[in-house]
């Protein structure tokens, strides 16, 4: 069955995507084994003399990178997925940063390249090649390029296209701030600024949880100059933060649920204007979708997947909406899994985003139950504690689910613990994500380099004190991330952060 596979997945690819894949295996398949191969059989049979192909992830890497993610389907039809361990090969994010040059160089260029090299490599080895990945195979063979070795081909890319040059440029410089090692993920980031915001009056609010985030005033400082301390020390022990963006967040708001059983959920756009905000600042591409059905929040999110991340450190999901335990909800009152919520980041369907922490936030009960407290909080004033209860609703829904497994380099951000209800301020926001916010930019601000587990256990505490309805929220973080995660300011300019 599975040679049936690997025969239906090479009548799909044309010859010019078999030399694309013979290209990126170059570094695990001797080349003088691939010359010669036009079908991708022959290809898939070197690869099973190496054992790359015990299981399906190298594979996957493969056709994600030369963007067949239609042909994915074919390696899922068995009943379990593919084992994964430490050792499984991994795609040279050298190769991978060559086949995006290849991508982007237009045939004009191309021209103009082998022309600029004709002199190095020999006007007859230059007219054999095709295309920018025949040229780049002659320069290896002429100790013109390598992983270490990028110096010829930046400065002639810089005589063709600035973009081009900019993609060799950004790994020469990863490869300057990082030790050699197999994974991509191992430089760190720098430390912007030093300044710490004050914490709020208590007198400001009603609850710290809903501060006003229009405007920055209340989570994002914005007004001080930032200058660029040390980096963070080269270690095993972070996660690397070295490209500009650093990632995507995606903000997921639902917020009218018209036609169904459940309220609109007033206050939910205070929530995405602040997550805007901050992981702007953090240096993500903020993207925002409002109002989807379950169905269409599973689309968005294997789409999302489907993406190629060789170019980020990070990705960010916040999900807000109403929910129930082990779920949330769409806008048709469908429900959709937080178990599938990960799926399309594993490291088996989505390679580049292997060894990268991926950051799901989500904004929606879990349950119908309520929180107590063992000791009471401090009294109110009756007009202050009426006008809080008065806008403050609950996203909530029947009580079923089972508990949620996670892989490695996720985390997993809930308002509240299992079978209990969460909290939102119908004009201010909810109460986790209002506090969330608030300390990622408290944190990116300080000198202290807080990491985010740090800066969540923070946050439980902070929402742990307060007082909702009478009762208590209790937010939950699971976490698999395997090195320390440490989020700074990118973008210092309230300007340049306004949604």
């Amino acid at each position: 069955m599975y040679r049936l596979k690997l025969s239906r997945i090479d009548e799909e690819l044309e010859s010019s995507e078999v030399a694309s894949l013979c290209f990126l295996c170059r570094d695990v398949v001797n080349g003088k084994r691939l010359e010669g191969i036009r079908d991708a059989k022959k290809l898939f049979l070197r690869l099973e003399e190496k054992g790359l192909l015990e299981n399906d992830l190298f594979l996957f890497q493969l056709l994600q990178t030369i963007r067949r993610t239609d042909l994915l389907n074919l390696l899922e039809t068995d009943s379990s997925p593919p084992e994964e361990a430490d050792a499984n090969p991994m795609l040279s994010e050298y190769r991978v940063m060559l086949y995006k040059v290849y991508e982007d160089m237009t045939q004009e260029n191309l021209e103009k390249m082998k022309f600029l090299l004709s002199n190095v490599l020999g006007r007859r080895q230059i007219e054999t090649c095709n295309t920018a990945l025949d040229v780049f195979a002659e320069m290896e063979k002429n100790g013109l390029l390598s992983n270490t070795n990028l110096d010829e081909l930046h400065k002639v890319l810089l005589e063709l296209d600035q973009q081009l040059a900019s993609t060799i440029q950004r790994h020469m410089e990863g490869l300057t701030r990082r030790p050699q090692t197999r994974g991509p993920h191992v430089s760190m980031d720098y430390q912007m600024g030093n300044n710490t915001p004050q914490p709020p009056e208590a007198n400001d609010v009603s609850i710290s949880e809903t501060r006003p985030s229009s405007g920055g005033m209340s989570v994002c400082s914005d007004a001080e100059k930032k200058t660029e301390s040390c980096p963070l020390s080269d270690h095993e022990d972070y996660y690397a933060l070295t490209h500009k963006p650093r990632g995507l967040c995606v903000v997921i708001n639902n917020e009218d649920f018209i036609g169904t059983g459940l309220s609109n959920r007033r206050g939910t756009q205070e929530d995405e204007k602040v997550l805007h905000t901050v992981f702007t600042r953090l240096g993500f591409t903020v993207s925002v979708h409002n109002n989807l059905t379950a169905g269409a929040m599973r689309q968005e999110l294997q789409n999302l997947g489907s993406q190629n991340f060789s170019d980020a450190d990070a990705l960010v999901v916040c999900l807000l909406s109403h929910g129930e335990m082990g779920c949330v909800f769409g806008t048709d009152e469908k429900k959709l899994d937080i178990q599938e919520l990960k799926q399309p980041f594993t490291s088996r369907r989505a390679p580049t985003l292997a060894g990268k922490p991926k950051l799901f936030f989500i904004q929606a009960c879990q349950g119908s139950g309520y929180q107590g407290g063992s000791l009471p909080c401090p009294p109110r004033p009756r007009q202050e504690q009426w006008d809080k209860q008065s806008r403050l609703e609950a996203d909530a829904g029947p009580v079923n689910g089972e508990t949620v497994p996670w892989e490695a380099d996720f985390l997993l951000g809930m308002p509240t613990v299992q079978k209990c209800k969460s909290f939102r301020n119908t004009s201010k926001g909810s109460i986790y994500i209002q506090e969330l916010c608030t300390q990622l930019i408290k944190s990116a601000e300080s000198s202290k380099k807080d990491d985010i587990l740090t800066v969540l256990t923070r946050v439980n505490n902070k929402v742990s004190k307060g007082e909702y309805l009478n009762y208590k929220q209790m937010p939950e973080l699971m976490s698999t991330l395997t090195k320390k995660l440490v989020l700074t300011c990118v973008c210092a300019d309230p300007d340049q952060v306004q949604s």
